[in-house]
């Protein structure tokens, strides 16, 4: 079995998780993608992130219509912080050493991987697989790291949960940019406002 990790804070989970997310699954061919919102990240500061539950929310309504995505509470329910390292050895635990765990992160956040827990014994440990975003060059990325990543190169989709996040604030529409689940979900629990 092959699965495919793609953690991240999710707030909000958005249309372009979901498409870069599709596209690995389908041309890597992966059997799942396992969305797992990290609850408390130590590289990201607090302020602006919401609850890890109503993230994990977020995204099981945004998924629940693909029957090759599941999402995880692994991080939501752990103690203390969020290290990928941590949750990648349990799910590997979990998983068995016959299942093929590999880790999907975005070339913002490989950018700065070097600060990340462990991050050597990580990219020993697990492939990952780094999509490519707009206004983030991959010739920024440290060699040590970028050369022991596979790249994936994605449509440009100009979506960031920043630019949601502002939208609500400012109270312009964020029709088109989440799933209609996830926008109901955010009007009704007044969130990000």
């Amino acid at each position: 079995m092959k699965i495919g990790i793609m953690g991240g804070t999710f707030n909000p989970i958005h249309l372009a998780h979901l498409i870069s997310a599709e596209q690995i699954r389908q041309r890597l061919s992966f059997d799942q993608i396992l969305f797992i919102p990290s609850a408390r990240p130590p590289h990201k500061p607090p302020d602006g992130i919401i609850d890890p539950e109503h993230r994990y929310q977020m995204t099981r309504l945004a998924i629940a219509d693909n029957p090759h995505f599941s999402v995880s509470r692994i991080e939501v329910d752990r103690q203390g912080q969020s290290y990928a390292i941590q949750t990648f050895q349990e799910l590997q635990a979990d998983y068995g050493d016959d299942c093929e765990l590999a880790w999907i992160i975005g070339a913002d956040s490989l950018i700065e991987f070097k600060i990340w827990k462990d991050y050597d014994r990580l990219l020993n440990a697990c492939r990952f697989i780094a999509t490519t975003r707009p206004n983030y060059p991959l010739s920024t990325v440290p060699s040590e790291i970028i050369n022991r990543v596979d790249i994936f190169e994605i449509p440009e989709i100009e979506i960031s949960a920043t630019d949601i996040r502002q939208r609500i604030r400012s109270g312009q529409s964020i029709r088109y940019l989440v799933p209609p689940p996830v926008a109901a979900y955010i009007q009704r629990h007044h969130l990000y406002c």
